[in-house]
């Protein structure tokens, strides 16, 4: 009998806390004051006598439902941070993602400009070789005419030396008048053109490229006010050049041809 009267007593002491100060008895009710559980006696002649109490049950039930409150909370909380970490991790793979895209156009830009220059290089060489190779093939003509005429100078001055040998004088009269009159028509030289001052000159073909460069360093990325009103601005100006060239009857008239570019003044490269 005492045997299984004495298991429920650490059973029931673990189920209902005793009280530290009064060992026999139980903690039962609850100090709203202090906020903490404690027994009668306590509240009767103890430290809380003249505290405020209620029953532990209800506070029991008051708390357990402010628990409940606190843990749904912060398992919404939890749910939120998650959803929260996705869409950091979404955010982070965005930006590798849109960072190669941007790369990627800025690299095609840029091609497209190393593109254009190279165009621009092989179009402006070409002027330059084009003319170069018009004057060579000239210099070379005429230095083959000259050739031919130092040849035919050459001959008329061999006949001359050996008509001077002639020692028959009636025979060196008959062969002297028509030799004076050919040695006359090749020392002539009027039939030969000559290479005007300067005409080896290429510098007509300089450039000037600083305004060029200094539009390359200032290259750098748009900001939309600036390019929503340099694109109005665009727009504004081609519309007023459209107006300019349209008469009275509303016909658009074709706009004037660009001037020809001269071969002392190449057109200025285009500034992109």
């Amino acid at each position: 009998g005492s045997s299984s009267n004495s298991k429920p007593a650490p059973e029931q002491k673990d189920e209902t806390p005793m009280c530290d100060i009064h060992e026999d008895e139980k903690i039962n009710i609850f100090c709203v004051s202090h906020g903490v559980p404690t027994c009668s006696m306590c509240k009767v002649f103890g430290a809380h006598k003249d505290c405020e109490v209620s029953p532990i049950s209800s506070i029991y039930q008051t708390k357990k439902t402010e628990l409940s409150d606190g843990i749904a909370m912060m398992v919404g909380n939890n749910d939120r941070i998650q959803g929260i970490m996705s869409q950091l991790e979404e955010a982070g793979r965005a930006i590798e993602e849109n960072g190669r895209r941007q790369k990627t156009l800025v690299c095609e830009k840029f091609d497209q400009l190393y593109s254009l220059l190279e165009q621009k290089k092989r179009e402006m060489t070409q002027k330059v070789t084009a003319e170069q190779e018009e004057k060579v093939d000239y210099i070379r003509s005429l230095t083959r005419k000259y050739v031919d005429h130092l040849e035919e100078s050459c001959k008329m001055v061999e006949m001359g030396i050996q008509t001077m040998e002639e020692s028959e004088m009636a025979l060196f009269l008959q062969n002297t008048r028509p030799l004076l009159k050919k040695i006359a028509d090749a020392s002539s030289m009027s039939h030969l053109d000559k290479v005007e001052r300067g005409y080896e000159q290429m510098d007509h073909y300089s450039v000037d490229f600083r305004k060029e460069r200094k539009a390359l360093r200032s290259i750098d990325f748009v900001r939309d006010d600036e390019d929503e009103d340099e694109e109005d601005a665009a727009d504004a100006g081609d519309e007023q050049k459209e107006e300019a060239r349209t008469d009275s009857a509303g016909v658009v008239l074709p706009a004037p041809p660009a001037s020809p570019a001269s071969p002392a003044q190449p057109s200025a490269p285009q500034q992109t």
